[in-house]
C-alpha cells in the first residue's frame, strides 16, 4: 500500500468523463501536486475485455463513474498494478467485490444525491404525457414534432393512477411528486408493507393489480438477483394499451427483448427509458427505432450538484487511502 507520506507516482484513471468535466468539479492537481498522473478517459473503453485492460493495465487506482464501466473479477485479475478502486455513489453492482477482498483492493464509495434521479423521472413522465421528444436517436417514435403546430394532444396527470415499483428513497419521492398532482399512487415491492405505503401517503397493492391498473408506471428497484428480468412479457401482457412504462433505476429490470416486442405490436403505449441492458446503447439498438418511446443517454444523475461530490469525494477517497486511512469502503452485501 502507498505509505502515509502522499501520493508520489500513483497513476490514476478517471474512467468514463463523457463530458470532459471532472477536472471542472474536483481539486485534482492536489493530487497531481504530491506526485500523481491523473488522466480522465471521455471516451468508453468498450465492452471487450482486452480492450478494457490494455488501457487500465498502467494505473495504480481507477475511478469509476457509477456502473458505466464494469469490473468484472476476470478485469480485475489481468490488472497487476490495481490497487484502488473508487467508484461515484455508494455501491456499485458492477464491481465484483469477491474479487477485490481477495486481492486486497479497498473499493470506496462516494456521497450521493437521490433528488436528481427523481426529478428525471418526471421529466421522462412529461415527455412522455405531453409527447416532448425525448429521443436518444432514431425516429420510429411516432411522437416526434415533426415542424408542424400542435400536431399531439397530450394527457393530464391529475386523477390518473401512478404505478410505483419500488417504494424506497426513489420511490418516495416520486410518489410525493404524484400525490401533488392529484394523481392515485399505488405501489408494490416483494418486501412492501402496508404500514409503510400509508406513511407515504399511498397505498399497497399486489403485484398483478399494479401492473393492470397503472396509467403510468415508474420502476424504483435496486437491481439485484431477485429484479432482474421482474418486468417480463407476463407484466407487459397486463399493462393497458396506453399504459407508458418508466425506468431510471437500471435496464436489466426489465425484459428488453420482450419491451422491444411489446412497443412493435401496440401492446403498450410507451416506454420512458434512461437506462439500458448495455451501455452506452448501440447505434443500431433496436430501442432506438422502436415505436412510442422516450429514450435519454442515462442522465438521470448527471447534474452538477451530484458532479461535486462524486468527485469531490473520490479526490479525497484517493487522499485517505494514500494516507493509510481509507474512507466509505464498499463492504460485501450479507448473503
Amino acid at each position: 500500500m502507498t505509505s502515509a507520506a502522499g501520493t508520489q507516482g500513483l497513476r490514476i484513471a478517471v474512467l468514463d468523463d463523457y463530458q470532459g468535466v471532472a477536472h471542472e468539479f474536483a481539486d485534482w492537481s492536489r493530487l497531481e501536486a504530491a506526485g500523481a498522473e491523473v488522466k480522465a478517459f471521455r471516451n468508453h473503453l468498450g465492452q471487450d475485455d482486452d480492450a478494457v485492460v490494455d488501457a487500465l493495465a498502467p494505473f495504480d487506482v481507477v475511478v469509476a463513474m457509477r456502473e458505466r464501466t464494469p469490473l468484472t473479477a476476470a478485469r480485475i485479475e489481468r490488472l497487476p498494478n490495481l490497487k484502488l478502486i473508487v467508484s461515484t455513489g455508494r455501491r456499485n453492482a458492477s464491481i465484483n467485490l469477491k474479487t477485490t477482498a481477495a486481492r486486497g483492493i479497498p473499493v470506496c464509495g462516494t456521497g450521493y444525491l437521490p433528488s436528481p434521479a427523481a426529478e428525471h423521472t418526471w421529466a421522462l413522465i412529461h415527455a412522455a404525457t405531453r409527447h416532448l421528444d425525448a429521443e436518444l436517436g432514431g425516429g420510429g417514435s411516432g411522437w416526434t414534432h415533426d415542424g408542424g403546430w400542435q400536431t399531439t394532444v397530450g394527457r393530464g396527470l391529475e386523477g390518473r393512477r401512478l404505478g410505483l415499483l419500488g417504494l424506497g428513497n426513489l420511490g418516495s419521492r416520486a410518489a410525493r411528486v404524484g400525490l401533488a398532482f392529484g394523481m392515485d399512487v399505488v405501489a408494490w415491492s416483494q418486501n412492501l408493507t402496508d404500514e409503510h405505503a400509508a406513511e407515504v401517503g399511498v397505498q399497497r397493492v399486489e403485484k398483478e393489480e399494479l401492473f393492470a391498473t397503472a396509467d403510468i408506471l415508474s420502476i424504483h428497484l435496486v437491481l439485484s438477483k431477485r429484479s432482474r428480468g421482474l418486468v417480463g412479457a407476463p407484466e407487459l401482457a397486463l399493462m393497458k394499451p396506453d399504459a407508458i412504462l418508466v425506468n431510471t433505476s437500471r435496464g436489466p429490470i426489465i425484459d428488453e427483448a420482450t419491451l422491444v416486442e411489446a412497443l412493435n405490436a401496440g401492446q403498450i403505449g410507451c416506454a420512458a427509458l434512461d437506462v439500458y441492458d448495455v451501455e452506452p446503447l448501440a447505434a443500431d439498438h433496436p430501442l432506438r427505432t422502436a415505436p412510442r418511446t422516450v429514450l435519454t443517454p442515462h442522465i438521470g444523475y448527471v447534474t452538477y450538484e451530484q458532479y461535486e461530490v462524486f468527485y469531490r469525494d473520490a479526490v479525497e477517497d484517493i487522499e485517505a487511502w494514500a494516507a493509510g486511512n481509507p474512507v466509505r469502503i464498499m463492504e460485501l452485501p450479507p448473503k
